[in-house]
């Protein structure tokens, strides 16, 4: 062994040390029950008695669910609610807080719109989910209220209650609370691109948008990836809003993967179809994970002198 490796066999095991607690925490909280998942999505299981092993059985049910295709699907259709439309809306957002309103109000200005655009993200999912049933009630809510005094009658529907309005209705307000997120990430990255480089822009004449455009938006796409990334696997992972909003209904047409394995774990009392679920769901997310990862490591590699 040589003398480099012996001197720094200390130190690592220092580290390890401090790493210890995390470790056992993780593994206790996150990788204990999640082979237990695995394990049981093999088998048939109630929640009590014993377990009967099935096999694949429980995921090639799960090829023929089209209960189970519909909240991907549903996903999908999220995923526009919950990263795009947020990304998108929250980049601009940010441009106009730092380039404008921080130039012509004052920074403390900025902050607080930025403040209050990030509100509801530090509001609990059930207060927002019961405020937002209150607002949408098709019975004394506040939207169809308003709609109705101001002659819009048409306007006017069970926003939640009909399968035609309810995934709609339930972007809106995902996509509501989700803005705050990508802006606050986009105006810190912002404030770390040297001034140097918007002033060489101006003298060879970029206006705004183009400024915006080739300086802005290249350096800060660190801040873009992590947003997309974070975002993406929050959609897959969605439950509180979908529970206290529609309960995955009317029929199925707000019914995310999440929500139905909670349903075969605790309502339908199928444990192991719900950790087939719940197993698929977490491999999507794993992969996509890794994939992006990979994807903006090798783009970082290559944007490298």
């Amino acid at each position: 062994m040589s003398a480099t490796k012996k001197a720094r066999m200390p130190a690592q095991g220092g580290y390890a040390l401090f790493l210890a607690p995390g470790m056992l925490l993780c593994t206790a909280v996150i990788i204990v029950p999640l082979i237990a998942t695995m394990v049981i999505s093999f088998t048939r299981w109630q929640g009590i008695g014993p377990l009967h092993w099935i096999g694949l059985d429980n995921y090639t049910r799960l090829l023929h669910d089209q209960n189970f295709w519909a909240s991907f699907k549903n996903i999908g259709i999220l995923i526009l609610a919950m990263v795009i439309v947020p990304t998108m809306i929250g980049l601009a957002l940010a441009a106009v807080l730092f380039d404008y309103v921080a130039k012509r109000f004052g920074p403390r200005m900025a902050a607080f719109l930025r403040s209050s655009f990030y509100l509801p993200q530090v509001l609990p999912v059930a207060v927002t989910g019961v405020v937002w049933g209150w607002i949408l009630n098709p019975d004394y809510g506040a939207l169809n209220t308003v709609l109705n005094k101001v002659g819009l009658h048409s306007l006017a529907h069970n926003w939640l209650g009909d399968p035609h309005y309810a995934l709609p209705t339930v972007m809106f307000t995902l996509a509501w609370a989700q803005i705050g997120y990508p802006l606050v990430m986009f105006m810190a990255g912002l404030q770390r691109v040297d001034p140097e480089l918007y002033e060489a822009a101006e003298l060879d004449g970029a206006g705004w948008r183009q400024r915006f455009l080739r300086v802005s938006v290249p350096l800060i796409r660190p801040e873009i990836y992590v947003v997309v990334v974070t975002t993406t696997i929050a959609t897959l992972k969605i439950f509180g809003q979908i529970f206290v909003l529609t309960g995955g209904g009317p029929g199925n047409s707000t019914l995310v993967p999440s929500y139905f394995a909670y349903k075969n774990y605790f309502q339908n009392a199928n444990v192991g179809y719900g950790s087939a679920i719940s197993t698929v769901l977490t491999a999507m997310i794993v992969i996509l994970a890794v994939v992006f990862l990979r994807v903006q490591a090798r783009n970082q590699k290559t944007e490298k002198p």
